[in-house]
């Protein structure tokens, strides 16, 4: 396959390198997968009203069978990369295949043709998975290899590494967290065609960035692997067996999953808790609030995590924070509806939520050294497989259950209308109550009146419990899980003895 040459010559790491190729690259397509995480099940539910359909069995099994396919495509992925071989590199390739794929799957996730239900659910299934299964799978895998792959400076890593940081949270943090819901959510309401105008303009811009990320990027440690021919010498299933025969790693991954549930159900509950049982539908406020007392937190911990963590532990640091986790949505979930306490409680949880955030991969890392030491083995590639699997059907299951959750207690979704008194005509004749009163509704671009519906009470505490009440459970099970995760405990001796392995085999090798 005959690919346009990148731009980066350079044996070291560039100024263009990281502004071009790790900040403004990977925007495109991180803003459309941040807007998609958290919007495009209300698409499902409140533009295309999906959630009834099959009695809301579609909304529930059709999320966890395409995560499951998700999962699968991930690590078949993972393996063709690995089995690339190209003078742009081993990822770099694909990176610059899923510039044009994502864009053109993001555009048909939304342009869901009118007609019969039938035809709707086949619709989305497909371009659901086209999008995660295929497209974004490419563009997600090859992305995430950039920064291990760019070099093996670990400064130079290091940097790379925080300015991708810094794009996934302007895009996830400030954009689609306070931009979204203050300005553009309100504008577009539940009008299907101003939702296709958004994200086909979202969809598109992926694409110039994203070869962006391709042109100013560098695959110097695969030039290395290349030159000297390594390879890999353990099956897959020896990878595995060694991975799940570990009680830290094991630990680890139970961990992760159970925190990826919690956090699945809050991010999906997020929109709907804000619309329903603290604020009015789209008012454009109450969801920027939550969100910026989520996002103080993570500045602060910059800071202090850190320093807390070398001081006291890794694991302790994150244990304690868990009981403040707890702690903080016992609090939102003892006073759901009452915005000041529950933004109080918000900020205590998210303070808890510090340690896990920043300390998780150095402690997966920690376990991985361990199992190094214990194996004489380094499988990094196929544990984070493993985490990756964990992540992407977590979200399937959990979209799954929070949708069925939702179709049972009888959720309605808002509807649309051409004029005060057409929408006055709808409420009266379903006999349903709009939470704005009708005369302060303000119309989209296009004159289409959004009008959200009060919800049974039954609806209101599934959004509650998904939103703050699980994390309760979580936090207490991860405190307990951690009590018994002591791998920093013998760490420093047990990398000592992996490093006098590596200046023994090199002896061995210069001999």
């Amino acid at each position: 396959m005959k690919l346009p040459r990148g731009l980066i010559n350079s044996s070291e790491v560039t100024k263009k390198e990281k502004w071009f190729g790790y900040l403004l690259g990977p925007a495109g397509a991180l803003l459309l997968n941040a807007v998609l995480a958290t919007y495009l099940n209300v698409y499902y539910t409140d533009v295309l009203n999906l959630t009834p359909l099959w009695g809301g069995l579609f909304l529930t099994v059709f999320p966890i069978v395409s995560k499951i396919i998700d999962a699968i495509t991930n690590v078949i992925m993972g393996q063709i990369i690995d089995r690339t071989k190209h003078k742009e590199g081993k990822a770099r390739p694909w990176l610059f295949l899923s510039a044009f794929l994502v864009p053109i799957t993001g555009i048909l996730l939304f342009t869901v043709p009118e007609g019969s239900d039938l035809v709707k659910a086949i619709w989305v299934m497909i371009s659901y998975n086209l999008f995660y299964s295929f497209a974004y799978t490419i563009f997600n895998m090859s992305h995430n290899l950039m920064v291990p792959l760019s070099t093996r400076d670990g400064k130079a890593r290091g940097g790379l590494s925080v300015f991708n940081q810094i794009t996934t949270i302007m895009m996830s943090g400030i954009l689609v967290a306070l931009v979204f819901p203050m300005v553009i959510m309100p504008m577009i309401g539940a009008d299907k065609s101003s939702w296709i105008t958004l994200m086909c303009i979202l969809s598109i811009l992926a694409l110039p960035l994203t070869l962006l990320e391709y042109f100013f990027t560098k695959e110097r440690v695969t030039e290395e692997a290349s030159a000297a021919g390594e390879e890999t010498k353990l099956s897959f299933g020896k990878q595995l067996k060694m991975l799940f025969t570990d009680k830290y790693m094991i630990l680890m991954y139970v961990y992760f999953f159970i925190y990826t549930v919690g956090m699945t159900m809050k991010n999906l509950g997020l929109v709907y808790y804000c619309n329903y049982v603290l604020g009015t539908y789209n008012d454009g406020i109450t969801q920027m609030l939550v969100s910026v007392i989520g996002g103080i937190p993570m500045g602060i911990g910059i800071f202090a995590v850190w320093p807390l963590a070398k001081k006291f532990g890794k694991r302790n640091v994150t244990m304690w924070g868990f009981v403040l986790y707890a702690i903080g949505s016992l609090i939102c979930w003892i006073f759901p509806t009452n915005l000041v306490v529950v933004l109080i409680g918000q900020f205590i949880k998210n303070i808890g939520g510090l340690p896990c955030a920043y300390v998780f991969m150095a402690l997966f890392a920690d376990c991985l050294d361990h199992l190094e030491w214990k194996t004489d083995k380094r499988i990094d590639g196929t544990a984070m497989s493993i985490y990756n699997i964990i992540a992407v059907a977590m979200v399937g299951i959990m979209t799954g259950v929070f949708n069925w959750l939702l179709s049972k207690a009888g959720y309605l979704a808002p509807i649309t209308a051409g004029s005060t008194a057409e929408a006055a005509s709808k409420l009266a004749e379903n006999g349903w109550v709009s939470q704005v009163a009708l005369e302060n509704l303000k119309p989209s671009a296009d004159g289409v009146l959004t009008v959200g519906l009060q919800q049974p009470d039954s609806v209101n505490w599934v959004i509650s419990f998904a939103f703050v009440g699980l994390e309760v459970f979580t936090g207490i099970a991860l405190v307990a899980i951690l009590l018994f995760l002591r791998v920093e405990k013998n760490l420093p001796k047990e990398q000592a003895e992996i490093k006098a392995r590596h200046e023994k085999n090199d002896m061995e090798d210069v001999e």
